[in-house]
């Protein structure tokens, strides 16, 4: 016989990801399932797994005021992220989400959880449907009252029509523009079971408050605001050909110049970047010649100065610098293999690209902070902006491996402030043919 005396299952969602989101929480008896608290609450503009967080706080909170300390408690949601985490499987590694889940951790030491359980969507509707009136009720400029309904609005008056969130919405119509800031690689189920919080609503005009939505702003915990542009957008560029790279050379910071054809490359991304729909606020470069060659090409046809981040500079491969991989196979073939193997390894008097890692990790926060909600071109080389990309995708450093990147190619990240990154774009060369 179960010794567990409380179920929670909750929920949270961002329509927008992030955007307005809101969370719902359910407290039930394990034995009968009789439902014994109700959480939910509308907390402005969040991200999916924020919200999620938020209503797990909301569950463990509702089973200490009824139980007590020590309480006995399951578990239950469709957050495959917040689940495994909780359980000690998975590291935090979205610094946005730390502080939460030490909040949740807290709450968990004053109980008993006997287990954290993933539970598929369809198995979650109560939390899920918390939460969707919880956002509801926001847009409405009003609070959620606890008891299935929200203060002062009638069902008649709650919204109806092709965007109206609904719990029989087929998933492909639900898929999240942020699905991938899930913090997952390799298909997880959490990218699967989240998807369907993306979805965009009519319920509230953003681009012109109205009345509505003045009074949201004054009602406590709901955090609702004006639109603000919470993505900051890094524009990846690799620098064009130069006599190396077209000999197939590793070429780290020797300093060579762009080719012919590199310079062509270089013009042929500033038309593209000039035009609409781009709109380029910033261009860092690194400080080798054939990234600020190509900078220089693109920050000249926006009317903008380059900027020089030294730590964007390509990986020092040491004794390899200007040798074909063959070269190097016949020369150093023990040294190559371990390189090949563990991305800790650096080449003979070179650099690592675990150390390569440190650096461009600075250098994205730097600008992230710097120019929060602006687009900022960067121009770099192969290592760096891999890296960037491994991190977004919260990669492991040997993902390196699996990645290939042409000359003048562009890749887009997404930052927003409270955490998550979106690959929006990857080698896009179309600028080229």
């Amino acid at each position: 016989m179960s010794t567990t005396a409380y179920l929670v299952e909750a929920d949270g969602g961002s329509r927008g990801n992030p955007g307005p989101a809101g969370y719902g929480a359910v407290v039930m008896d394990a034995r009968d399932r009789q439902v014994l608290a109700e959480a939910a609450e509308a907390i402005g503009v969040a991200t999916n797994n924020v919200a999620e967080y938020r209503g797990l706080i909301a569950g463990l909170s509702s089973v200490l005021d009824l139980g007590g300390e020590g309480a006995t408690v399951e578990v239950r949601m469709d957050s495959k992220l917040v689940i495994e985490q909780m359980a000690g499987r998975w590291k935090i590694k979205n610094e946005g989400l730390r502080p939460l889940a030490i909040e949740a951790q807290a709450l968990v030491r004053r109980l008993r959880v006997t287990g954290w359980t993933w539970i598929p969507r369809e198995r979650n509707k109560h939390a899920d449907r918390l939460a969707n009136e919880a956002m509801d009720a926001a847009a409405k400029g009003l609070a959620w009252k606890a008891g299935g309904t929200t203060a002062g609005l009638a069902a008649s008056d709650r919204p109806t029509g092709p965007y109206a969130p609904t719990l029989d919405t087929p998933p492909s119509d639900r898929v999240s523009q942020g699905a991938a800031s899930q913090g997952l690689v390799g298909g997880s189920a959490s990218g699967v079971s989240d998807a369907r919080r993306g979805e965009q609503t009519d319920l509230l005009d953003l681009s012109a408050p109205s009345a509505s939505l003045v009074t949201a702003q004054q009602t406590k915990g709901t955090g609702w605001g004006p639109a603000t542009r919470v993505a900051t957008s890094l524009l990846l560029l690799r620098h064009g050909e130069t006599p190396l790279s077209a000999e197939r050379r590793f070429s780290g910071l020797g300093d060579p110049e762009l080719t012919p054809n590199g310079l062509a490359q270089a013009d042929a991304a500033a038309r593209r970047l000039s035009a609409p729909p781009y709109r380029i606020d910033v261009v860092v470069s690194s400080p080798l010649k054939r990234a600020r060659r190509t900078a220089q090409a693109v920050a000249g046809s926006v009317g903008l100065d380059v900027e020089v981040d030294e730590d964007l500079r390509e990986t020092d491969f040491g004794a390899w610098e200007g040798h074909t991989f063959t070269e190097i196979q016949r020369r150093w073939p023990t040294e190559l293999a371990a390189w090949l193997a563990d991305p800790t390894v650096a080449p003979p008097q070179g650099e690592s690209f675990v150390e390569v890692a440190r650096r461009v990790e600075a250098a994205r926060d730097r600008l992230v902070e710097r120019y929060e909600g602006r687009t900022v071109l960067v121009v770099s080389h192969v290592t760096p902006i891999k890296t960037l990309l491994r991190l977004a995708l919260l990669a492991p450093p040997e993902a390196l491996y699996r990645m290939h990147l042409d000359l003048a190619c562009l890749s887009l990240i997404d930052f927003y402030a409270d955490g998550p990154a979106v690959v929006k774009s990857f080698n896009d060369i179309s600028h080229l043919r």
